[in-house]
């Protein structure tokens, strides 16, 4: 069998081994157009906040390791341009520019996502940078080094805006954040959503939210980021507004596209096409809660995606549950974390929640160094099922955030979630975990 993928980062790399390790006969070929694969893209920020450590040690397996220990026909600097479903083919340029064509039996899309960049002036100048590859990574660590950076702007503030601006400040960098929306965190509690706006306040970093970007223009050796009422100045602007799925190759031979323009798959990670397959940030995914499609591009499903997709290759017919859209990340001092539905979400989906905010010693009562902690918890009225959780603290949150993932993952209530036995020790927790203090007060309400 001829395995062709496209993509050789998560779920690629994880679909290529495991088909090896499966079926050692197997012809596997990886199409990757970067010249890295198999790294720890979540260990940019952290690794960017200190000017002393090498971004190659974000590098989980070198390209030759997949080749000389698991015989994987691994070819980077190579770019995969066209698909030709009825003759089952690839169509590849190599960094040369040399093209040719591929044969396969069984195809996997794992092209991942890309940093959406406005289609406004300036965009496109020398120190606007995004920060989604290996390779973008080493360019804006080498950009603060190279123009001695002392103040960036930061356009968006999702999960890799804040990351990257708590690595900012942690090379001395001034830090200014801005986005369109009213909002700070819109799918989060506003109240949780606070919480965070303080800390990152608190870190002398200038918040504007509500600012319409007209365009970025060269100023001397500054940057100035344009808005209609305001006007940010940096030697560097990173844009962190999202990203958007690679799906490009797969809308061009008309394979059905999910939620936000990602290749649409069922369980067992199948296209539309039953020999083409996709996963990782580029494929849609079932909802756990709602049984609808959702797009949430996650490094755990990503990996958990291409061992699926090369099980099914070998003929082991393997079916993935979905997701709960599970996430954590840490802002300076602080971890928030979320899993299941919003409040907003889940109206959206057909419930009738209900939800309950709360704030908790994250430690026993007169037990030394307790900080507070707040949980957002929602709940439908109809089923009693719990839908989604939020939290925000100090310490406990990044690993407490797991006991409701797999509550929503087993479709419990919130009335069963209440009765968990939860670990308890004065250092870690109240009596009453934080949790179950918001299970039974949300319970009042449904």
């Amino acid at each position: 069998m001829h395995f062709v993928i496209i993509g050789g980062d998560a779920a690629g790399m994880s679909a290529a081994s495991r088909a090896k390790r499966n079926q050692k006969e197997m012809d596997v070929v990886v199409l990757e157009q970067t010249l890295d694969v198999s790294y720890s893209a979540c260990g940019m920020p952290y690794n960017i906040a200190d000017p002393d450590r090498d971004m190659e040690e974000l590098v989980v397996r070198k390209a030759h390791v997949f080749r000389e220990k698991q015989g994987i026909d691994l070819r980077i600097g190579h770019r995969a341009i066209s698909i030709d479903p009825n003759n089952k083919s690839v169509g590849f340029q190599t960094l040369e520019g040399k093209e040719a064509t591929l044969s396969y039996d069984k195809l996997l899309i794992a092209t991942g996502a890309s940093p959406v960049i406005p289609d406004l002036p300036g965009f496109d100048l020398p120190g606007v940078l995004a920060l989604k590859t290996l390779e973008q990574g080493r360019q804006i660590k080498q950009f603060i080094k190279d123009h001695h950076v002392q103040r960036a702007v930061i356009i968006g503030m999702g999960y890799i805006a804040l990351e990257m601006c708590e690595a900012l400040r942690a090379n001395h960098i001034e830090v200014d954040m801005v986005k369109p929306r009213s909002v700070f965190l819109p799918w989060m509690n506003r109240t949780l959503s606070e919480m965070v706006q303080e800390e990152v306040s608190a870190h002398q970093v200038g918040i504007h939210i509500g600012h319409e970007i007209q365009c970025i223009e060269k100023q001397d050796n500054d940057l100035r980021v344009v808005c209609r009422d305001l006007e940010l100045t940096g030697q560097m602007v990173l844009v962190a507004i999202g990203v958007t799925p690679n799906s490009g190759l797969a809308e061009q031979v008309g394979l059905e596209l999910g939620p936000d323009r990602s290749i649409a798959v069922d369980k067992t990670l199948r296209t539309s096409n039953e020999d083409i397959f996709s996963a990782g940030d580029c494929a849609d995914a079932f909802h756990v809660v709602t049984g609808q499609k959702t797009w949430i591009p996650l490094a755990l499903r990503a990996n958990r995606a291409g061992w699926a997709v090369a099980d099914n290759v070998c003929g082991k017919r393997v079916e993935l549950e979905g997701v709960a859209g599970t996430a954590v990340f840490k802002v300076f001092d602080l971890q928030i974390a979320r899993t299941g539905l919003s409040i907003s979400e889940a109206e959206k989906s057909g419930f009738d929640p209900a939800e309950i905010t709360i704030t908790s010693p994250t430690r026993a009562h007169a037990h030394p160094g307790s900080t507070t902690m707040g949980i957002h918890m929602v709940g439908d009225r109809r089923s009693g099922r719990l839908l989604g959780v939020q939290m925000v603290g100090r310490e406990g949150v990044a690993h407490r955030i797991d006991a409701p993932a797999v509550a929503l993952h087993q479709n419990m209530t919130v009335e069963a979630f209440s009765q968990c036995d939860l670990a308890y020790a004065p250092p870690f927790s109240p009596v009453w975990d934080p949790m179950l203090t918001a299970a039974n007060q949300l319970l009042k309400k449904i």
